[in-house]
């Protein structure tokens, strides 16, 4: 269960960040709001991907690439 809070937090973590970090561009740029939403989902399941090979790598409890022994 710690996995997918850590895994979900993560991933709207980061796609929150990118979704505004592509409304901020759009200023500059043409981009729609729906455009930024949808490619904003890309680098979240890039997250998730991150996350579920990190859990293998790591503590299989956490989405982080730590080593097992550590905190």
């Amino acid at each position: 269960m710690k996995l997918l809070t850590d895994l979900a937090e993560r991933t709207i973590a980061t796609y929150l960040e990118a979704f505004l970090g592509l409304l901020l561009a759009s200023s500059v740029i043409d981009l729609s709001a729906a455009k930024a939403a949808a490619v904003a989902a890309i680098p979240a399941g890039l997250a998730v991907v991150k996350g579920a090979v990190s859990s293998r790598i790591g503590s299989p409890s956490s989405a982080a690439a730590l080593p097992k022994g550590g905190t």
